[in-house]
C-alpha cells in the first residue's frame, strides 16, 4: 500500500498543470486513474476507499466526492494533491449519488439499506433519510433543485423526492432493474435506464407520464446482453450516448425522434461515461475490460483504448 501512495503522490507532483481530465474509479483496485485530455493517458492513479463508484465534482472542481461503498462512506478528496480530506456520513452501500445546484447537499442511494441519505457537505451531517425501494441506484437532479430522483433496481420504479420537504411525492414504474436517470429539457423530461428490462423510459415531468420508451437492438448481439446503464447528452441536448453494459456497444439516440441512430463498439461491459470539458470527445468506462474507450463526438468513432484499474466504474471531467 505504501508504494501505491508514494507512486500517487509522485504522478499528483508530475502532472501537468491546467490540463483537462477525466477521472475514473476503478471499483476493484480501490483507485482513481486521472486521464489528460490532450495526451490522452493516464497521469495519475491516487488510492481511495473500498470499491469506490459514483464520483463527482464539486461546482468550482476544488471537491471530488466518492462513494467508497464498500467502505460505507463518501470520501472528499482534494484533486489537486490527491488526499483524503475527510469522509462523510453516507449510510450504508453508497453507489450512486447526486450533488444539488447548490453546491452543498448531496443526494445518496443506499443499495443495501433502501433508503436515500441527504448529507450537508458543510457541516458533514446527514439532514434527512427518505424511504425509497429495494436497491436504489441511480439518482437526478433537476436543474431547478426542486426535484430528486432515486431509481430503485428491485422494485423497478423511479422515486421522484420533493427536495424541500424530502419526501416523495411520485413513484412511476419502469423496466427491470433502472440503473440510471437524467433530466433533459430544461427539466421537463427524464430518462431512465432498465438494465435488464433493455430500455429507457422517457417521461414528462409535468406530470409523471410515460412520453415513449426507447429499445436496443445490436446486430449480432444477443438481447439479453443489451443492458442500457449509464447515458450522457451532448451539450444540446439533440443527442444521448448510451451504454448498453455486456453488449460492448454505446448506442447513439436522437433525443428529439427517441430513435438509434448508430451502435459504436468500445470496450467490454461499458458501465458509465462523461465528456471531455470541451464536449469533443467521450469516454466511456468499460469494466470487464479494464479500460476507457475514446470518442470522437463528431465522428461517432472510437480513436483510442487506455488501459486503467480493474473494474472502471464512475467518470467525472475537470477542466
Amino acid at each position: 500500500m505504501m508504494r501505491t501512495i508514494l507512486a500517487a503522490t509522485f504522478l499528483t507532483l508530475a502532472a501537468p498543470a491546467g490540463a483537462a481530465e477525466i477521472w475514473v474509479s476503478n471499483e476493484k483496485d480501490d483507485t482513481i486513474s486521472v486521464i489528460d485530455v490532450e495526451t490522452l493517458e493516464v497521469v495519475r492513479t491516487i488510492p481511495t476507499g473500498e470499491r469506490p463508484r459514483g464520483i463527482t465534482f464539486s461546482k468550482d472542481y476544488s471537491r471530488l466526492y466518492i462513494c467508497a461503498s464498500d467502505s460505507d462512506t463518501v470520501q472528499v478528496m482534494d484533486p489537486e494533491t490527491g488526499e483524503i480530506l475527510h469522509e462523510l456520513p453516507s449510510g450504508e452501500d453508497p453507489e450512486q449519488f447526486v450533488l444539488h445546484p447548490n453546491d452543498r447537499h448531496l443526494y445518496i442511494a443506499n443499495e443495501d439499506d433502501a433508503v436515500t441519505t441527504v448529507v450537508d457537505t458543510e457541516t458533514r451531517k446527514v439532514i434527512a433519510q427518505i424511504n425509497v425501494g429495494i436497491e436504489p441506484e441511480g439518482m437526478a437532479v433537476s436543474p431547478d433543485g426542486k426535484i430528486v430522483i432515486t431509481t430503485s433496481e428491485t422494485t423497478n420504479m423511479a422515486h421522484w423526492i420533493d427536495t424541500e420537504s424530502k419526501s416523495i411525492f411520485a413513484n412511476t414504474l419502469v423496466d427491470s432493474r433502472p440503473r440510471h436517470a437524467e433530466f433533459i429539457k430544461e427539466g421537463g423530461e427524464l430518462w431512465v435506464s432498465a438494465e435488464i428490462g433493455g430500455t429507457i423510459s422517457v417521461f414528462n415531468v409535468a406530470d409523471q407520464s410515460e412520453v415513449t420508451k426507447i429499445r436496443f437492438e445490436v446486430q449480432g448481439v444477443h438481447e439479453d446482453r443489451v443492458q442500457p446503464v449509464g447515458f450522457e447528452f451532448t451539450a444540446d441536448e439533440k443527442r444521448a450516448f448510451v451504454a448498453l453494459g455486456p453488449s460492448n456497444h454505446v448506442a447513439v439516440v436522437n433525443a428529439e425522434t427517441y430513435e438509434v441512430e448508430k451502435y459504436i463498439l468500445v470496450g467490454r461491459r461499458v458501465w458509465h461515461m462523461d465528456f471531455s470539458p470541451d464536449r469533443s470527445l467521450l469516454f466511456t468506462t468499460n469494466g470487464v475490460s479494464g479500460d476507457v474507450t475514446v470518442i470522437d463526438v463528431a465522428a461517432l468513432e472510437p480513436i483510442k483504448t487506455i488501459k486503467v484499474g480493474r473494474f472502471p466504474w464512475g467518470a467525472a471531467a475537470r477542466p
